[in-house]
This record gives structure tokens, C-alpha cells and sequence, in this order.
């Protein structure tokens, strides 16, 4: 019985990691549209958002599954628990990538107007903050996950400056003002994407340590 358990958990450890890497990915092209402006990979993150959703039903659904026929303890348990949460943030992230998408399509049928943000720094800070939860995960690596905690900040101060730059855009160039909300909600979803990697970092900590770490009870 014990080791069909482990053979199921190992199952769905992979399963959730390879959705992982399926959510980078939507976010390296969500980060590579805002800066190429591209309709096209906008519209290929839209049109593949289904996998993700059906790789995490089936992923939540596996993990009910060991719980309900094995009734897990101690460490299995905090995994499972920690798979279910981590599989709904990661659905979550892919949500913002898509969401990222949408905004694009909007933004690239005003080619004449410039971009009033460079996005790249904070698109490259949320994909690194993603990468590192997840290899935090794979390397049951706390102290990992908590330097990912401690970058969330430096993504919330980018947003802030993004909002401080085109609120001023908007003043001077009201015209324009349905360009610059959807640059603005970029600046929002970007700053989600370093939320839900936080989370799944916190995560990885609980699973790791059984320390619940959530809203800011972090130890640096």
C-alpha cells in the first residue's frame, strides 16, 4: 500500500512540474508579445489557455484521489496540500499571461503611439521570481523560495513607477487614454504573476519546513 502511495505521489510530482514548465512558458511568450507588440503570440496564448486549465483539473482531481483511497500523514500529506495549492496558482499565473494577451491585441492596433513603459525589467524580474519558485520546489529548497519572497517587493515598486509614468501619459495625451489603461493593467497582471510566485514560494516553504509563512511572516 505504501509504495503504490509513493508511486502515485511521484506520479503526480512530475505532473505538476511539468505544468509548471508550461506556465514559464506561456509567460516567456506573454513577456516576448508586450515587447514585439505581436498579435500572433497573443493569440496562440489565448487559443492554448485550455491545456492549462485541463492539465489542473486533472492534476487537483489525482491528488483528491491519493487522499481519498490512501489517507496520507505527515510529510505526504503537506505535499499533496501544498500540489493543491501550487496547481491552482500556477492556473492562476497562466490566467495573467493571458490576460497579458488580451491587452496586447488592444495595444498593437495603435502602432503610432510609443510605448510610455519599458515593461522588460519587470516582465524579467515576475519570469525569474516563477522559475525560481518552481526550481525551489523541484530542490525542496527553502531558502530559495524565501529569496523569491523577498524579490516580490522590487516588482511592487516597478509597478508603482509604471503607474506614476502613465498616469502622467494620460494627463498630457487624454486622447490616448484607452491606450494607456491597458498599459496600466500590463503593469497589473505582471505584478500578479510576481503575487501567485510568492504564493507558490510560500508553498514550498510549508512543504519544507511545515511553517505556514503566508502575509509577510517571512525570516530573512
Amino acid at each position: 500500500m505504501l509504495k503504490r502511495l509513493h508511486k502515485e505521489l511521484n506520479k503526480i510530482r512530475k505532473e505538476i512540474l511539468s505544468l509548471g514548465a508550461m506556465v514559464e512558458d506561456r509567460i516567456r511568450l506573454s513577456i516576448s508579445a508586450i515587447e514585439s507588440k505581436s498579435e500572433e503570440i497573443s493569440e496562440q496564448i489565448i487559443k492554448t489557455d485550455y491545456e492549462i486549465d485541463s492539465k489542473e483539473i486533472e492534476i487537483e482531481e489525482e491528488c483528491l484521489k491519493v487522499l481519498a483511497l490512501h489517507q496520507p500523514v505527515a510529510v505526504d500529506l503537506r505535499f499533496l496540500i501544498s500540489v493543491i495549492k501550487i496547481n491552482n496558482e500556477l492556473e492562476r499565473i497562466a490566467d495573467m499571461a493571458v490576460n497579458i494577451a488580451q491587452r496586447v491585441i488592444v495595444i498593437a492596433k495603435k502602432k503610432a503611439i510609443p510605448f510610455v513603459f519599458d515593461y522588460s525589467k519587470m516582465g524579467e524580474k515576475a519570469s525569474y521570481m516563477l522559475k525560481n519558485s518552481l526550481d525551489a520546489l523541484v530542490n525542496l529548497d527553502s531558502d530559495l523560495a524565501l529569496r523569491v519572497c523577498a524579490m516580490d517587493n522590487e516588482v511592487d515598486q516597478l509597478k508603482n513607477e509604471a503607474y506614476d509614468v502613465i498616469k502622467e501619459a494620460i494627463r498630457t495625451h487624454a486622447e490616448n487614454v484607452g491606450f494607456f489603461i491597458n498599459m496600466l493593467l500590463i503593469s497589473r497582471h505582471l505584478e500578479r504573476v510576481a503575487d501567485h510566485a510568492t504564493n507558490i514560494a510560500e508553498e514550498v516553504i510549508y512543504l519544507v519546513q511545515g511553517e505556514i509563512v503566508r502575509h509577510g511572516r517571512y525570516h530573512f
